[in-house]
């Protein structure tokens, strides 16, 4: 079970030291066990080997500062989209991040450095832990062990080649220090990552079991592979395996997903598992300078990054009259503010704080908000239970709530968005696909719906102060002639924006939506943005800014390996 990994591996970490990291390649991975070590293994040692394979998915190595630039929640890159400001003291706090939210993107930021090299140390840690897998010889479950050792590795480059245009690829039997960045191209890295996930479904154990990879947790990650490359079979064919397994559901209320006694529950697909025993040792460093400022001290002096946008605030409005969103783009016509009259979907209240609205049974004033002034009200709010359950003082709000890679709702929806893609007829009449998708964003919906209750404790909602009204897409508008494949489309679009919102999932599904429609979507936005947010004036997104370059300290210790791109 993942939470004995968690406990073990601290224990290990004393006994393996803690190494300096100048070279990161060369670095032996803290925590992490040789293959003489495991060649007497005991179910000690061989839980400790996994814990440490699993630790990266922390991308908490030697420090604070790598796990908050480069983190593993990808909370930066929401940055980069429409969904989200930096937050904190103020634009030059944090700079790095700064840079990357007004696509100022050069090779020198220190975010970029850090994700790549948070990404390459959980890689050697996995090769570490194959290599010593492998000599070990037959080990009870090794087959199993080396299923989740693969996920695991196909996830870590999943994200590196989302981010980055052109990075080198080892295996667990290669030197990373002798692989250039040109050798494979991206489609082969794909590939790569598609054959470690085939393999691992092959001998990984059906049933869910707590915070374990599971066959189920492979195929869901390789869903969303399949949906970066456009390949809406594959989607498909993963996604109905997740679903049709049984063992996943909605919860029941959208508030559940910052609960603590929900971790690992029946949404929770591929979660990093997050604990504040052993010192704290184990929390979401990664999303730790988002605590909110917090009036009153309730969390302690929270370092208050990564704000909703006002333009994501006002994609949840609904239509009076029917309580869907306005997918024509005329949502932002309308700022959603404190004199705001109309309605609403439920899930803002869930995502954001909202001045003089409650959080977590408290009320969010403007005392919370550390720089009202630059980035506005909305602080982020699914990442945080409520201030009872956390530590108080530093680390600021740290507590044990885990943070969801994927969750259920995910994969309905690019399940959703697939048979979209794949429908040949026009409209829900001609197409059954259509009628299906229809079927699944309604899911999504009526949760949302389901949702609306003041009472429900801790207190998010006030419907005294908002009118929430979420409505389900008809069966029968017009026999179903409304709901056209570009319709279908817009809505599915939609939903995981307000359905994932903050989660680390919108900038990378502007990206697989094309250049195209990412930079009309990007340069739209920072033009009407900036009415509100100056720092955005003259600023745009171009093709070649979308991917990052190789960071330039890794060009500089290649010795002429790496290529910029």
């Amino acid at each position: 079970m993942m939470t004995k990994y968690i406990k073990t591996i601290c224990a290990i970490s004393l006994l393996c030291g803690f190494t300096a990291c100048d070279d990161m390649l060369d670095t032996v991975p803290q925590g992490i066990f040789t293959a003489e070590q495991l060649n007497n293994a005991s179910e000690e040692a061989l839980d400790g080997l996994m814990a440490s394979a699993y630790a990266g998915l922390e991308s908490h190595f030697i420090g604070n500062n790598e796990a908050f630039a480069g983190p593993s929640t990808n909370w930066i890159f929401d940055v980069r989209s429409d969904d989200a400001y930096k937050g904190g003291g103020g634009t030059g706090m944090e700079e790095n991040i700064h840079l990357l939210e007004v696509s100022e993107i050069n090779a020198d930021n220190v975010s970029g450095q850090d994700k790549w090299q948070n990404n390459y140390w959980a890689i050697v840690r996995v090769h570490k832990a194959m290599q010593a897998l492998q000599q070990a010889g037959s080990v009870k479950n090794g087959d199993q062990l080396m299923g989740e050792l693969k996920t695991l590795r196909a996830w870590y480059y999943f994200d590196l080649i989302r981010i980055f245009n052109r990075i080198p690829y080892a295996t667990e039997n290669e030197d990373l220090t002798t692989k250039t960045n040109d050798e494979y191209s991206r489609d082969e890295i794909f590939g790569f990552i598609k054959r470690d996930l085939e393999e691992a479904i092959a001998v990984l154990p059906e049933t869910k079991n707590g915070a374990r990879i599971t066959r189920t947790t492979a195929q869901a990650i390789l869903a969303k592979v399949c949906a970066f490359l456009s390949d809406w079979e594959g989607v498909k064919a993963n996604a109905d395996a997740v679903i049709q397994s049984g063992q996943y559901s909605l919860y029941n209320n959208f508030g559940d997903l910052s609960k603590i006694q929900f971790n690992n529950g029946s949404e929770s697909i591929f979660a990093m598992q997050c604990s504040t025993a052993n010192n704290n040792s184990h929390i979401n460093w990664p999303n730790l300078l988002n605590c909110t400022y917090s009036d009153g001290d309730l969390y302690g002096t929270g370092d208050d990054f990564f704000y909703g946008s006002q333009n994501l605030v006002n994609a949840y409005r609904t239509n009076p009259d029917t309580g869907l969103p306005y997918l024509d783009g005329t949502f932002n016509q309308v700022n959603v503010t404190a004199d705001y009259d109309g309605t609403l979907d439920p899930r803002l209240d869930f995502t954001v704080g909202r001045i003089g609205m409650p959080w977590r049974g408290h009320t969010y004033t403007q005392g919370w908000c550390r720089a009202y002034d630059i980035y506005g009200e909305y602080s982020n709010k699914k990442g945080w239970p409520a201030p009872e359950e956390c530590y108080q003082g530093w680390p600021w709000g740290c507590n044990s709530l885990n943070f969801m890679f994927i969750r259920y709702a995910d994969i309905v929806l690019l399940k959703a968005e697939a048979l979209v893609e794949l429908a040949t007829g026009n409209n829900a009449a001609e197409d059954n696909g259509l009628k299906e998708a229809r079927d699944l964003v309604n899911q999504i919906r009526q949760r949302a719906q389901n949702s609306i209750d003041g009472s429900y404790s801790p207190q998010d909602l006030d419907p005294s102060r908002a009118d929430y009204f979420v409505g389900l897409y008809p069966t029968d508008w017009d026999g179903n002639l409304y709901w056209t494949k570009e319709r279908a489309r817009m809505a599915v679009r939609m939903e995981r924006r307000l359905e994932l919102a903050l989660e680390g999932n919108r900038w990378f599904d502007l990206v697989r939506w094309g250049s195209d429609y990412l930079m009309q979507t990007m340069n739209t936005y920072m033009e009407q943005e900036a009415a509100l947010r100056p720092y955005y004036q003259g600023r745009s997104v171009s093709a070649n800014e979308i991917l990052l370059p190789v960071p330039q300290a890794e060009i500089d210790n290649s010795n002429g390996l790496y290529k910029q791109y």
